[in-house]
């Protein structure tokens, strides 16, 4: 028999009824879990080496980081396609299937990338302006074990709904993948990066005796900050 797979386009109001993204920021959970980590590097950077500086300090504290998760976005992607099975090219046997998948995407940033060159001290009005290199996004993570199926067709056979399942899981992760990089999904991301280096590097600066000091905080290609 000749089995034929195509994906279709989701009825227009399925999308609607899926909640688009539940989206989840860290920086401040990453705060309180390295906040023992980071007064320790704080007192080794500035108290046990009395000529150590700013950029120094905010070199080690990144040398303890190779990757930080800064960011993450749950979200359900709807998929569908259909399944013909028939001989000389005749269609005996139809079946469609419908899934909505959650899936998960991380933001991470890759500090080991991080060097001298992205940082820079103004002694005159005590601000550390950085320089990120840009988030690297994570494969979607499809939590099919939660998905939720619907299938049709008079008789349904295992290789026709092995074949439905599959697809509709590739079709599902390609959607994710470019929902993932959506504009404002991206924008949220980058902000949440940005907050989560300017916390984590203040604290050793204001433990080095530079309590008026600022955190500036930009990705490759944004303007400086004023």
């Amino acid at each position: 028999m000749e089995q034929k797979l195509t994906e279709t386009a989701p009825a227009p109001t399925a999308p609607a009824r899926a909640p688009l993204a539940r989206l989840q920021a860290v920086p401040w959970l990453i705060v309180i879990a390295l906040s023992a980590a980071v007064i320790w590097l704080a007192w080794r950077a500035f108290f046990h080496n009395p000529n150590a500086d700013p950029v120094g300090s905010a070199m080690l504290a990144f040398e303890r980081q190779n990757s930080l998760t800064v960011f993450s976005s749950r979200f359900e992607i709807v998929a569908e396609s259909t399944n013909s099975q028939g001989v000389l090219g005749i269609d005996l046997l139809k079946s469609r299937q419908a899934a909505i998948i959650p899936a998960l995407v991380e933001y991470r940033l890759d500090l080991a990338t991080m060097d001298r060159d992205r940082l820079t001290w103004d002694q005159a009005t005590q601000t550390l302006a950085v320089t990120l290199p840009p988030l690297r996004i994570s494969r979607p993570n499809l939590d099919e074990g939660q998905a939720r199926t619907f299938t049709e067709g008079t008789l349904v056979t295992g290789a026709a709904a092995e074949a439905l399942a599959k697809n509709n899981s590739l079709q599902a992760e390609r959607k994710a993948a470019q929902f993932a990089q959506n504009p404002e999904v991206m924008a949220l991301a980058r902000q949440a990066a940005k907050d989560a280096v300017r916390q984590n590097l203040a604290i050793p600066l204001q433990l080095a005796g530079h309590e008026s000091a600022k955190v500036t905080v930009r990705f490759d290609g944004e303007p400086s900050p004023r």
